[in-house]
C-alpha cells in the first residue's frame, strides 16, 4: 500500500495494539450480590463477551426454598474479566441491557450480579441446548415444522425486545437456547448473549436513533450478519430480522450460499455474496413462507417498523394447529397474530433533493515514479486537485497551484481505506479527491478543505437510502468512486452553508443531452465515477 503525506503540521503515528495479557484464573466458588455459594462445574460456552459455566449450589436447600429461579441447584455463571475492553468503565454494558430486558418474553432471568476477584459475574437461569446443538446432534437436519415454529417464536421474542427499544445485534443459532430438558420450559425458546445489543430508540427522546455508517466497524457474526452490519451502518430492527432469515435457512438447509470463504478478505467476499444472492435464490429449496419472510425483511428501510404479526402469519399454514404438540412452544407469539430494497442496483435512474452541489476531485493509485513526482510538486506548493484511473491500473494525477489546501495526504490500497480516512478526519483532514484503478482505491485528503464534517457511504450497489438520509442532514456528495465490486460516496457539510440542490443520475451511457438540460437549470457536474449499471 502507498501512504504519503505532504508534511506540515500533522505528525501521524501508528501504534500497535497492546496485548491484554493472559486470562486470570477463575475462582473455584462464587458468591456475589447476596447469592448462595456456587461451585464452578463444566464449561457451557465462550463468546466475545465472556465465558459461561455451570454453577452448582454448595449449601443445602431449606424447606421453603425453590429448586428453580434464584434458588436453583444449578445456574449459569457468566464471567467477564474486569480488564476486558468492555469493562473499562465498570461493569459490562450487558448488565444494563439485562436490567431492562431480563425476564421479558424469551430473555432469561439474571438473579444476581457482582464482582469477585478479577471477574464480573452474572448468575442466570440454567437453560438447555442451543439450536445449533440441536441441529448438530440431529445429523444436521431439522424438520420444516420445527424451523417454522422457531421462526414464529423467534419473531415474537424479537418483537418484545424491539418494543423495549433494543436490537439484539447477534441473532444466530448459537444464541437461541431451549429451556432445561425435563422441565415445563424444555420447549420454550430463549435468546441469550446481549453483549452486542444496542438501542434503536433513543431513551431520552423516544425517537429512532439517527442513521450513520462506519465502514470500519463490524458488529455480529459474519455468517448471519445483515448486509447493513457488514457495511457498518447503525443497527436497527431490520438487522435482527435479516439475521433471523439467514438463521432459519441455515437450520432448514444446513448451509448458506456464502459459507466456505477463507483468508483476509473473507468478510468482504461474504458481504459481496450476500448482496448478490436474492431471497429467491437463497430459499430456492425452502417452502414459500421462508422466501416471503426473507423478501420482506431485506427490503425494510432503516427506521421502518416491521410488521411482526404478518411475518408470523406466513408460517401458520405449515405448522400443526394443536399448540400442545408443536416441537417449540409458540404461545408467546399468539398475541401478535390476530420500498424496495435500499441497496438498489446502480441502474439508470434519477434522484434529487433540495440543496446544493459542490466541487469535487478524483484520486487514484500511483507508481513509485508518480509518488516522487507528487512529493516534488508538494514542495513547490502544488496540491492534488484531480485524479483518474483506468481498469489496467494506470492513473492520471493533476496538481494545481493556488488551492486553499495547506497540507495533503494520500493513500493507495487494495481495499477501501476507511480506517485511514477515519484517522485523518481526527487530524483535521477531509477527502478532497478519490478514484479507482482496476481493483485499487486511491484517496486524497487535505486540510482547509472548506468542510465542517464528512461521512462515507460504502456499498456493493447504489446506497440510495443512505444518500437520501445524508442529504436530509445537510450533507452533499463531494467525491465518488467505484470498483467493479463496490461504490463509495463521500458526502460533506460545507463550512459556509448554502441553499442548493443536488441530483444523482445512474445510466449505462454518458448522458450528454441530460447534462446540457441541467446546465440550463443551473445544475453542474460535481462528481463522476464509473461502475456497474446493473447488479
Amino acid at each position: 500500500m502507498d501512504d504519503c503525506d505532504s508534511g506540515g503540521r500533522s505528525n501521524e503515528k501508528v501504534h500497535a495494539s497492546e496485548d491484554e495479557g493472559s486470562t486470570a484464573p477463575l475462582p473455584e466458588k462464587v458468591q456475589v450480590g447476596g447469592s448462595p455459594m456456587y461451585r464452578i462445574d463444566r464449561k457451557l460456552g465462550k463468546g466475545g463477551f465472556g465465558q459461561v459455566y455451570v454453577g452448582r449450589r454448595v449449601s443445602a436447600l431449606s424447606a421453603n426454598e425453590r429448586t428453580t429461579g434464584s434458588g436453583a441447584v444449578e445456574v449459569a455463571l457468566k464471567f467477564e474479566q474486569i480488564s476486558s475492553k468492555g469493562c473499562n468503565y465498570g461493569p459490562p454494558y450487558e448488565w444494563q441491557v439485562y436490567n431492562t430486558l431480563g425476564g421479558s418474553h424469551g430473555v432469561p432471568h439474571v438473579h444476581y450480579k457482582g464482582r469477585q476477584g478479577d471477574y464480573f459475574v452474572m448468575v442466570m437461569d440454567m437453560l438447555g441446548p442451543s439450536l445449533w446443538d440441536v441441529w448438530n446432534n440431529n445429523s444436521h437436519i431439522m424438520s420444516i415444522e420445527m424451523v417454522a415454529c422457531i421462526a414464529i417464536e423467534a419473531i415474537s421474542i424479537l418483537e418484545k425486545m424491539h418494543s423495549r427499544g433494543y436490537v439484539h445485534g447477534d441473532v444466530k443459532p448459537e444464541n437461541f437456547l431451549l429451556g432445561p430438558p425435563g422441565t415445563p420450559d424444555e420447549k420454550r425458546l430463549f435468546l441469550v448473549d446481549l453483549g452486542l445489543a444496542t438501542r434503536w430508540r433513543d431513551s431520552g427522546t423516544g425517537m429512532h436513533v439517527e442513521y450513520d455508517q462506519r465502514p470500519d466497524v463490524f458488529r455480529g457474526t459474519v455468517r448471519y450478519a445483515s448486509v447493513h452490519a457488514h457495511l457498518g451502518r447503525t443497527g436497527s430492527r431490520r438487522d435482527d430480522l435479516e439475521s433471523l432469515a439467514y438463521t432459519l435457512v441455515f437450520l432448514l438447509r444446513g448451509h448458506l450460499p456464502w459459507q466456505g470463504y477463507q483468508g483476509k478478505n473473507k468478510d468482504f467476499l461474504v458481504c459481496k455474496k450476500k448482496m448478490a444472492t436474492s431471497p429467491e435464490t437463497m430459499c430456492c429449496f425452502c417452502p414459500l413462507p421462508f422466501r416471503q419472510f426473507a423478501e420482506h425483511v431485506v427490503n425494510l428501510r432503516f427506521d421502518e417498523e416491521p410488521n411482526y404479526a404478518k411475518y408470523i402469519s406466513l408460517f401458520d399454514g405449515i405448522i400443526c394447529p394443536n399448540l400442545d404438540i408443536r416441537p417449540i412452544n409458540t404461545g408467546g407469539a399468539q398475541k401478535l397474530i390476530g420500498y424496495k430494497r435500499a441497496r438498489l442496483a446502480v441502474e439508470e435512474g434519477y434522484e434529487n433533493n433540495a440543496s446544493n452541489a459542490m466541487d469535487y476531485c478524483l484520486q487514484c493509485s500511483s507508481t513509485n515514479e508518480t509518488k516522487e513526482w507528487i512529493k516534488e510538486h508538494w514542495e513547490k506548493n502544488y496540491y492534488i486537485s484531480a485524479i483518474a484511473g483506468a481498469t489496467n491500473g494506470s492513473s492520471l494525477v493533476i496538481m494545481s497551484k493556488g488551492t486553499r489546501y495547506y497540507e495533503q495526504s494520500y493513500k493507495v490500497s487494495d481495499t477501501f481505506p476507511y480506517k485511514w480516512i477515519n484517522k485523518k478526519w481526527r487530524q483535521g483532514f477531509y477527502v478532497t479527491a478519490m478514484a479507482t484503478a482496476g481493483i485499487r482505491w486511491g484517496v486524497v485528503m487535505s486540510t482547509d478543505a472548506g468542510f465542517s464534517d464528512q461521512v462515507v457511504e460504502l456499498d456493493f450497489l447504489y446506497p440510495s437510502e443512505g444518500i437520501h438520509r445524508r442529504w436530509d442532514y445537510g450533507y452533499r456528495i463531494t467525491a465518488t468512486a467505484a470498483t467493479w465490486d463496490q461504490a463509495a460516496f463521500v458526502l460533506s457539510v460545507p463550512r459556509k452553508p448554502a441553499d442548493a440542490t443536488q441530483e444523482t443520475l445512474r445510466t449505462s451511457s454518458f448522458p450528454s443531452s441530460h447534462v446540457k438540460e441541467q446546465w440550463g437549470n443551473n445544475l453542474y457536474i460535481a462528481s463522476v465515477c464509473y461502475g456497474r449499471t446493473v447488479s
